[in-house]
């Protein structure tokens, strides 16, 4: 058997094997909501009712459904795209208008990435006018949803066009180390969009207005000094308009980080919750986890544009995938299609990281605020968002960015010696990532 045709073979195995795992970790999870569903943990007993409970045990139920049909369908979209012949047939009938590179390359692959998005529209429609709605969760219109798509394509289309044909240009006439300017040019492409999407890109889609809480800004002001973090100012967002659901996050580089709360998280948590819940944020940014994360992106991003390159010699590599025609933008899709097959069994070990990453935020958190008042707003939040504080462990190993709930809550608890959870007030949806 040649390299080609073996790696044809590995792709078929981890497409295959890919999809047979999501479908057993999928039915792992089914089976533990299932089991747990009317016992509330001991720990949430007095903050979660069995009714939340039940509710969102029949959420997390339903997301598995969907994620068996997706798993079922991306695995067939990878195999129709490549060895059914998806990625030729465009290539084929847009070399019919006699396109030089890097225009034919570049119209090639916005075509096959407009294809996936149509493939992906349905199962869009139904999360947010289905799943979201039947659990309380949807507050986005019809034509607020057309809009948020729409701008979404042409803001990926701006976005993918140069980079698509900058790449196909160096391939083509920046001789054996090509890879290496093209990967310089993704990570000074990455930098340039993390500066400009909270000022150019995020208010296309939301509204964004200074903190109003006086207060509460007080309060952010002295957390935000004495952590020794700097912004360019507090922001709220309405998030209110598309989802019952409330988060914060940072976005943005150097002096240009903004801090960003959704209006539902600051109708749903207290001062002191809020508070908590920020610091556990500036924790991240201190601790250097998201310079680490970049770092071990970029290293990433540079290991597979070496693959690339090394694949995109073989033309071998071409037809063992279903593309008859070697070429610099066959070669990008196919790498873009094949890599997710084979990443998607180091997610144990990427979840693993950055689950070590939340605890250490908690813990720097706890230095600054109190540990009660995350615990109390993460339980809040968990109930709220309808999460399944009990998930399958295994499940939980792939798919969790953040440690279960159980886990993270006793740990908190354990650092004070607090009380079991104070009695939530109204039940409001809300989810903090």
């Amino acid at each position: 058997m040649s390299v080609d045709t073996s790696i044809a073979a590995l792709f078929l195995a981890a497409v295959l094997l890919r999809g047979a795992t999501r479908l057993w970790l999928a039915g792992r999870q089914l089976a533990a909501v299932r089991a747990r569903r009317s016992s509330v943990p001991p720990m949430f007993a007095g903050a979660i009712t069995t009714a939340d409970h039940e509710k969102a045990a029949d959420y997390a139920a339903a997301r598995m459904h969907s994620a068996r049909v997706g798993a079922v369908t991306g695995a067939v979209v990878a195999l129709a795209l490549t060895f059914g012949g998806g990625v030729a047939a465009v290539d084929a009938a847009w070399r019919q208008t006699a396109l030089a590179q890097p225009w034919l390359g570049t119209a090639v692959v916005l075509s096959v990435l407009a294809l996936l998005q149509a493939v992906e529209l349905p199962f869009a429609i139904w999360r947010t006018f289905g799943l979201e709605s039947r659990f309380g969760f949807n507050r986005t219109s019809p034509r607020l949803f057309a809009a948020d798509f729409v701008k979404r394509l042409a803001i990926g289309a701006v976005i993918v066009a140069p980079l698509a044909a900058a790449a196909i240009a160096l391939m083509q006439h920046a001789g054996r180390w090509w890879w290496v300017a093209a990967w310089a040019g993704w990570l000074c492409a990455t930098l340039a969009l993390t500066w400009a999407w909270p000022r150019l890109v995020a208010p296309l889609f939301n509204r964004f207005a200074p903190l109003d809480d006086p207060v509460l800004e007080t309060r952010i002001a002295s957390l935000v000094r004495r952590c020794g973090f700097a912004s360019d100012g507090v922001f709220v967002m309405d998030g209110s308009r598309r989802s019952a659901r409330g988060n914060a996050y940072f976005t943005g580089v150097g002096r240009s980080k903004r801090i960003v709360f959704f209006d539902t998280l600051l109708a749903r948590l207290g001062a002191a919750e809020v508070e908590a819940v920020l610091a556990h944020e500036l924790g991240h940014f201190r601790l250097n986890h998201i310079r680490r994360r970049f770092i071990a992106a970029s290293l990433s991003a540079l290991a597979g544009f070496g693959l690339l390159a090394w694949l995109a010699a073989r033309p071998g590599f071409y037809a063992a995938l279903g593309v008859p025609i070697a070429s610099e933008h066959a070669a990008l899709l196919l790498f873009v299609i094949l890599v997710p097959a084979f990443t998607f069994f180091a997610t144990p070990v990427l979840s693993a990281w950055s689950r070590r990453h939340e605890l250490e935020a908690d813990d720097f958190a706890v230095r600054y605020t109190s540990a009660d008042a995350l615990s109390n707003a993460l339980i809040k939040i968990y109930r709220d968002n309808g999460s399944n504080v009990a998930p399958d462990r295994l499940y939980s190993a792939f798919y969790d960015s953040h440690p279960p709930a159980l886990e993270r809550v006793a740990r908190l608890k354990a650092l004070t010696g607090g009380p079991a959870p104070a009695r939530p007030g109204r039940p409001q949806p809300a989810v903090l990532q």
